[in-house]
């Protein structure tokens, strides 16, 4: 088993996993450790929250669970780079669509030319104007 770092919900957890080419495998002991799921005869669960899963076999084979599989069942996109060892996983789609259904932008905080921070949250019942720019 070799350590394999995934980013949950903006940190870092390290899990074991079994690597073989572009497949992940996780220990099943460490990600009920790290993440806090479980699989039971219900399905994946944490806590009281249990996510049906239709094809156990597609999830769990001999070398443990496996990361893409996992991200599927809970309907969270992955970004996977075996090199490094490492793999985040985004917010899951229903939160997603929460939030654009309610039309409200997630808070964040940037500093302005001068160096003070401005937060989006401050300027709510206020027109925004937000210009963003990439350089890739």
């Amino acid at each position: 088993m070799e350590r394999f770092t995934i980013v949950d919900a903006g940190q870092p957890v390290e899990l074991a996993a079994e690597i073989a080419g572009e497949q992940v495998a996780l220990d099943a002991a460490s990600v009920h450790e790290a993440l806090g799921w479980s699989l039971r005869p219900e399905g994946l669960c944490r806590g009281s929250v249990c996510v049906p899963v239709r094809d156990r076999a597609a999830l769990v084979g001999e070398q443990g669970i496996d990361l893409a599989e996992l991200a599927r069942v809970l309907d969270r996109p992955l970004a996977l780079d075996v090199a490094e060892r490492a793999a985040a996983l985004g917010t899951p789609v229903s939160e997603r669509r929460a939030a654009l259904e309610g039309l409200e932008a997630p808070d964040f905080s940037l500093p302005d030319l001068a160096g003070r921070r401005h937060t989006l949250s401050s300027f709510r019942g206020k027109k925004v104007l937000l210009i963003a720019y990439a350089s890739w």
